[in-house]
């Protein structure tokens, strides 16, 4: 269950994101869900470098929708240089 539990967490911050930032993103349900669960993962990461998480610990779900913004940027820099 934590697997399905991700992927929908995944999802729904990954929509939140693509919502937040300004701009059009051609992404379908599966790159969002990639995007939503790397972005919670950044926050994670980053998270435990600064000591704001413990090492069990795993970003929120606000933290969780500013790493997906942040990816979201990152993707959108990468994307954009190839077209």
């Amino acid at each position: 269950m934590s697997i399905i539990g991700a992927i929908i967490i995944g999802f729904l911050v990954g929509l939140i994101a693509r919502a937040l930032l300004p701009g059009k993103q051609a992404m379908g349900f599966i790159l969002t869900t990639v995007l939503g669960i790397v972005g919670a993962l950044l926050a994670t990461w980053v998270g435990r470098a600064m000591g704001w998480y413990a090492d069990g610990a795993a970003a929120g779900f606000i933290a969780s929708t500013l790493g997906a913004i942040v990816v979201l940027l990152i993707y959108g820099a990468i994307a954009g240089r190839s077209r």
